[in-house]
């Protein structure tokens, strides 16, 4: 029996493990791009427009191809001119390009994502990029240099060979004999020389084949052609500043200070810029995929969230949170220094997901633990925050929640009657505190006695009212309904209910999260670290891709238009 126990145990054992090991298998992309066929064209204007059919077979272990993310040469494309397609359905384009590079958009696969063991196709469509063509390195009184590298992913998620074909269109009008091309950089397994042709614009067509190339690879194609066919403007003329030369033609003096001031720039200006732009760089804690610019208002957003979205200070954060929980009688305040939580069980049905880990972390002692899970608590937040924001454009939004924040000031500033001010200031109090200046206005507009809010008991133990009807009543207080209970409202100076509200967030501060500037950097770390350097590779794994793009002036012409996509 013994020996039957040990080989089911056993048994079970190894079940669990290629459960799990197939589960970890399914969280990496694995899958072969057995065709590309990119169609370049270089307009008459000078504009560039991009055609890519990318053909997938997903790995039977691989993730779900359901993005796909597409690298641009530069910032200058129009983002409507932008189309992508899978067999017959349109699909959308996004601003939530997770790449390593600084330019793309993302394609959402939608209803044709490419499951596991399954193939597909995309096809994706850019009609409008700028700021693509240089002068010849050659010749740049005479020729446009134009150079492009199609899209690339990571070795470690495409494997097989890629049958490769890249079509450059010339502008209209350039003859036969006027353009060269350049020869293919990045280790091409296939003849340097394109196939020249005429397209059905009876345009020059230079096209370079190859079955053997592999999606893993940068591939640099290039061509030139006389200028005159494309306006002066929109040639890339790149800065020039000879240092050497302005140096040489100063005084010897005067070279003397600037090489003092240099060092002593280096050695002592550099460490204070560089000590400033670290503690800066600790407390942005977006991922850099918010910072991405999209279409349109993401509206929906609560306070805190758009607290998040504005990057606002996370002890502030943290006290709308508290101001959240305590209105919805979620916890009561029972001691503020230190502080600590007296939390309601059952809980409300209506708590986010944050205010329920904020009260998970009151719910321990130790404050070490407690610091460790508001800090787990903000990275979901600030993930959340992101994937709400895909698609959507940060500015705006931004803009958006700042004009309700101002309104709700307004409205407080206006009201007629101090009980109409403090209805006011109820409704949008985690509102309000959006505001950077928002202690110094809380000391401006809350002057003389006012009333509060009825669950102010609840985060305020010190709460001394001045009477529970009238404002100047000498009669005894009592304390406010904690539900309601149709009592009348209590007051208090408004000097000191201005007080409480600010202080709330020194005492985070100091008593609650320690020095918020670790504080926040122990997130940054994990939602905005600091970019690694990596070679010029395509990543596709789980989240997101990569691609890096570097030119050099070595062809025939100095250009740098490549692209890249991921995920």
């Amino acid at each position: 029996m013994k020996k039957i126990r040990l080989l089911a145990s056993l048994f079970i054992i190894f079940l669990m493990f290629l459960m799990v090991s197939g589960a970890a298998a399914q969280g990496s992309y694995s899958f072969q791009m057995d065709r590309e066929v990119v169609n370049v064209y270089w307009n008459a204007d000078g504009t560039e427009a991009v055609d890519y059919v990318f053909s997938f077979i997903n790995d039977s272990n691989g993730h779900v191809i359901d993005f796909v993310d597409v690298g641009m040469p530069n910032g200058n494309y129009d983002f409507g001119s932008i189309t992508a397609d899978s067999n017959g359905a349109s699909l959308n384009i996004s601003s939530d390009y997770q790449g390593q590079g600084g330019y793309g958009f993302s394609v959402d696969m939608g209803s044709q994502t490419i499951q596991p063991g399954q193939s597909g196709s995309l096809h994706v469509h850019v009609g409008k990029i700028t700021g693509v063509l240089y002068k010849d390195s050659q010749d740049p009184n005479t020729f446009a240099s134009a150079v492009f590298s199609p899209t690339w992913f990571g070795s470690q998620f495409v494997h097989g060979n890629t049958d490769l074909t890249l079509v450059f269109h010339l502008p209209p009008g350039v003859l036969p004999q006027e353009p060269t091309y350049h020869n293919v950089e990045g280790g091409w397994p296939c003849a340097n020389e394109p196939a020249a042709a005429f397209d059905q614009e009876n345009r020059i067509t230079y096209t370079w084949q190859c079955p053997t190339a592999n999606g893993s690879t940068q591939y640099t194609f290039g061509a030139s052609f006389p200028k005159q066919y494309v306006p002066a403007g929109v040639i890339v003329v790149p800065a020039a500043f000879d240092v050497g030369k302005l140096l040489a033609g100063l005084g010897g003096s005067l070279q003397t200070i600037c090489c003092i001031g240099f060092f002593g720039f280096i050695f002592v200006g550099v460490p204070i810029f560089s000590a400033l732009n670290q503690k800066k760089r600790k407390l942005a804690y977006l991922p850099p995929k918010i910072q991405i610019e999209g279409h349109g208002i993401k509206r929906g957003l609560t306070a805190v969230e758009a607290g998040i979205l504005m990057e606002q200070p996370l002890d502030k954060v943290m006290t709308m949170i508290l101001f959240g929980v305590v209105k919805k009688n979620a916890a009561t305040v029972t001691s503020k220094d230190p502080l600590k939580l007296d939390i309601t069980s059952p809980q409300p049905a209506d708590l986010h997901d944050y205010e329920k880990d904020f009260l998970a972390a009151f719910s321990k002692d130790n404050l070490a633990d407690r610091r460790k899970d508001l800090q787990e608590m903000t990275v979901k937040l600030v993930n959340s925050v992101s994937d709400k924001m895909k698609g959507f454009s940060r500015k705006e939004t931004v803009a958006f929640y700042q004009d309700i924040m101002e309104r709700a000031w307004k409205q407080i500033e206006t009201a007629g009657t101090p009980e109409v001010k403090s209805q006011m200031y109820d409704e949008s109090l985690e509102w309000t505190m959006l505001d950077k200046n928002y202690d110094d206005r809380t000391r401006r507009v809350f002057t003389g006695p006012i009333f509060v809010p009825m669950w102010w008991g609840r985060y305020d133990p010190g709460f001394h009212p001045l009477s529970s009807g009238s404002i100047g009543s000498a009669a005894p207080a009592s304390m406010p309904s904690i539900g309601g209970g149709g009592r009348a409202p209590a007051s208090i100076p408004g000097s000191a209910f201005a007080a409480s509200v600010v202080t709330g967030v020194q005492n985070f501060s100091g008593k609650v999260l320690g020095d918020v500037g670790s504080f926040t950097g122990g997130i940054t770390n994990r939602t905005n670290p600091v970019p690694v350097v990596k070679s010029s590779s395509r990543g596709w794994s789980g989240g997101g891709g990569g691609h890096s793009c570097a030119c050099a002036c070595a062809c025939a012409g100095c250009a740098c238009a490549c692209a890249g996509g991921g995920r």
